[in-house]
C-alpha cells in the first residue's frame, strides 16, 4: 500500500460519491457487498490484469488487456508505443477499466488518462517515482523505458468495487 491518507480519503469519497450516483440497479447489486479503500489498497497489489475499453476514430469501442498497477489510488498501465490503443489514447483519452477476479472481486473505473512518459515532451512530475517502481517489478531492462512503452495514470471520475465476502474475516 503506497496511498497517503489524504490519497485514501479522495479514494474513499470517489468510491462513496459513484456508488450513491449509479442507478438503483448497481446499487442493488454492490450495497453490502463492498470494501472500503483502505481494504481495496490492501487487496490491489503488483500487477492486476485489466480489461482496458478504448474507441476508435469510427467510435467503435475495443477492449484489450493491460498490466494494471494500483498505486496512490488510481491505476497505471503501459503498452507499446505504436499499439492501437496507444493512437486511441492520445485521440481519445477517455477511458474504462475492469479488474475481476472471478465471483470475489470487481473494479470498475472510467475517467481520462494521463500519458506519464510523452516521447516528444516532459515527463510528469511523477514519472521518475512510478519508473522505479516498474524496474523493480519487471527489471531494469525489460524494455527501453523512453523509447518502447507509453504508460498511463487512469484519473478516474467514477469507481465501484463489488468484493463479497472480502470485508468478512477469514478463518474460524
Amino acid at each position: 500500500m503506497r496511498e497517503t491518507p489524504e490519497e485514501l480519503s479522495k479514494l474513499q469519497s470517489l468510491l462513496d460519491s459513484s456508488l450513491s450516483g449509479s442507478t438503483a440497479h448497481l446499487r442493488s447489486i454492490v450495497e453490502g457487498r463492498t470494501i472500503t479503500a483502505a481494504q481495496l489498497t490492501g487487496v490491489l497489489t503488483g500487477m492486476c490484469t485489466l480489461a482496458l475499453s478504448t474507441v476508435t476514430a469510427k467510435g467503435e469501442p475495443r477492449i484489450s488487456g493491460a498490466d494494471g498497477h494500483f498505486l496512490h489510488g488510481r491505476w497505471y498501465f503501459g503498452t507499446a508505443r505504436n499499439a492501437a490503443k496507444a493512437r486511441h489514447l492520445a485521440a481519445r483519452p477517455a477511458a474504462s477499466v475492469a479488474h475481476m477476479r472471478g465471483e470475489d472481486l470487481g473494479l470498475f473505473t472510467h475517467g481520462t488518462v494521463e500519458e506519464m512518459n510523452p516521447e516528444d515532451a516532459e515527463t510528469t512530475a511523477d514519472w521518475q517515482e512510478l519508473l522505479a517502481y516498474l524496474k523493480d517489478f519487471y527489471g531494469d531492462d525489460a524494455f527501453d523505458w523512453n523509447r518502447e512503452v507509453v504508460y498511463y495514470r487512469l484519473n478516474p471520475h467514477w469507481m465501484t468495487v463489488y468484493a463479497p465476502g472480502l470485508d468478512k474475516p477469514t478463518g474460524t
